[in-house]
Order: structure tokens, then C-alpha cells, then sequence
């Protein structure tokens, strides 16, 4: 096992996945993401791996209006169902990898996962390109799921913030001290000098920049426990890390971040999953610039 992780760490190495490939007790999945996600899988993918589509699959059809943003979960009932096709029963393994060393919809199938109570979900570290790196043959084969009956959850188990507790956190008066809200996007759309995506440029006033890269080495895998640990301490202070808000640009990226802190072993913060293509269709304030 990998020096940076532990036995209960959230991610599994490519050569202890390598071991494991062909495990019918295993679910493995691809979340791969992009226009052309699902051709690229069925060109080359890990042995045994089930596509999911993070837009139809791990998020509802965005508000015309932007409201809660461009990837809003799903209902519960729906994500309980797409769980049951899958074949993903009580006591299932899953693991699953993108092509972004599990900082895209991988990480976010994990948050989901675990806020619909599944315990036994890990993410590959490094993802595909590590995956292949290590030795594991991809293939074009097409790929059957084993479906179980679906396990109807009523409620997302992991802490979630809305807008409002957004705004909340970002006010300091005497009689109220705002929480950190971290905004894990790149340096140049947190500074509004560039934003591929949303209408606006800019970040939310007081958030503060830590990107989500910058809890990968630089061989794309993820930094050690103790590191991620100490980068989060600080970022944090005297801040429990539970009433902390991350976010990103639609509610995905941000749980890669999430993700870090569990591998770090602190407390798992809120989630925004409206993130900044919520914030900035509703007319909030709008802060560009470097940290505050």
C-alpha cells in the first residue's frame, strides 16, 4: 500500500486496484466527463468498468433560471435508482476514477456515495493515467452491470450549504463571525481575469483561493495525509473544519477538495453544490482580485 495512504483512507493505489481488477464483489466505476465522455470510455477503459454520466446521472437538469447552479444534485429517489442499476448493494465495494486524477466527477461520486450512506466507496488515486501507468490493460469490451434492488435514502447524510448560509458566512459583525468559505477554482477564475464558463468573472467577497490541483504531487497523485493536514490547518486557524464552505464553479471540483480532507483526517466541511454558477445568477456581490 502506497506510503501516503492509510488503511482506511478514502483512495486506493492503481497497483492495489491492479490486484483487485475482475473482483465480481467490486463495482468499479468510470465518471469520466466532457461532450464525448462516453465514447471515449467505450474506446479504452478499465476492465470491468460501468459508465456513469455526471450530467445525467449525478446531477438534475439545471434551473432555466441558473438558480443552484449547472450541476444541482439529483433527487435522492433517482440517485437510489441509478445506485441499484449499478449493482451497488449495502455491503458492495466501489471504487471510482476520471481522467483528472479524481478531481472531477469521481470525487463527486464519492461525496454522493457517502451522503446517500455508503461507507465502502473509494476514489483511485492518480486516476486513469496513473491506472494505465501501472500496468492495468484498458479494454473496449462492453460491460454489464449486475442491478440490485434500489435503497431508497431520504435526505443527503453529508453537511450541505445553501445560499443563504453562504451569505451568512461571508458577514463579520460584533455579534457574528463569519466561516470560511474556501473557493477551490483556479487562481485566474477566483481573480476574475478569466472565466471559460459562467457569465461572470470574479469570486465571492471573502472567500478565500485554495485551487483543488494544489492537493496533487506533482505525479498527479495525491499529497500525504500529514501534508494536506497541515495545509488545511492553517487555511483554517481556530475554524473547526466542519463549518467551513467549499465550492467551486458547479459543485464538482469542490468535493476533490472534500476528498482532501477526509484523506487528511479532519472533519468533512459543508458543500455549496450551487458554487459560483449559482452565486453569480442571483445578483450577489461580486469581488474580483487577488485574496482578501
Amino acid at each position: 500500500m502506497s506510503s501516503r495512504m492509510t488503511a482506511s483512507s478514502p483512495l486506493i493505489s492503481p497497483e492495489e486496484l491492479r490486484a483487485q481488477v475482475g473482483d465480481p464483489r467490486l463495482v468499479l466505476v468510470d465518471v469520466r466527463t466532457g461532450p464525448d465522455a462516453r465514447a471515449r470510455y467505450q474506446s479504452g477503459h478499465l476492465p470491468g468498468a460501468l459508465f456513469v454520466d455526471m450530467d445525467a446521472d449525478l446531477a438534475a437538469p439545471p434551473h432555466p433560471s441558473g438558480r443552484g447552479g449547472r450541476h444541482p444534485l439529483p433527487s435522492t429517489t433517482a440517485f437510489a435508482e441509478l445506485l441499484g442499476r449499478l449493482g451497488i448493494a449495502p455491503d458492495t465495494r466501489v471504487v471510482a476514477y476520471d481522467e483528472k486524477q479524481g478531481a472531477n466527477a469521481a470525487s463527486r461520486f464519492w461525496w454522493m456515495l457517502r451522503a446517500a450512506g455508503h461507507d465502502g466507496v473509494r476514489v483511485l488515486d492518480g486516476g486513469l493515467q496513473c491506472a494505465i501507468a501501472a500496468g492495468i490493460v484498458t479494454v473496449s469490451a462492453i460491460e454489464t452491470a449486475r442491478p440490485v434492488a434500489a435503497r431508497p435514502f431520504s435526505e443527503w447524510r453529508l453537511p450541505i450549504a445553501s445560499i443563504d448560509d453562504v451569505r451568512s458566512a461571508t458577514m463579520q459583525t460584533p455579534s457574528h463571525t463569519s466561516a470560511p468559505v474556501i473557493d477551490v477554482r483556479e487562481p485566474k477564475r477566483y481573480r476574475g481575469e478569466q472565466e471559460p464558463i459562467d457569465k461572470i468573472a470574479g469570486h465571492i467577497p471573502g472567500a478565500i483561493n485554495l485551487p483543488f490541483a494544489d492537493n496533487l504531487s506533482t505525479d498527479g497523485r495525491f499529497l500525504p495525509p500529514n501534508e494536506l493536514r497541515a495545509k488545511y490547518a492553517t487555511a483554517l486557524g481556530d475554524t473547526p473544519a466542519e463549518r467551513a464552505i467549499v465550492h467551486c464553479g458547479s459543485g464538482v471540483t469542490a468535493c476533490h477538495t472534500l476528498l482532501a480532507f477526509e484523506i487528511a483526517g479532519l472533519a468533512t466541511p459543508r458543500l455549496y453544490v450551487g458554487s459560483w454558477s449559482d452565486w453569480s445568477n442571483q445578483g450577489n456581490p461580486v469581488a474580483t482580485g487577488a485574496q482578501p
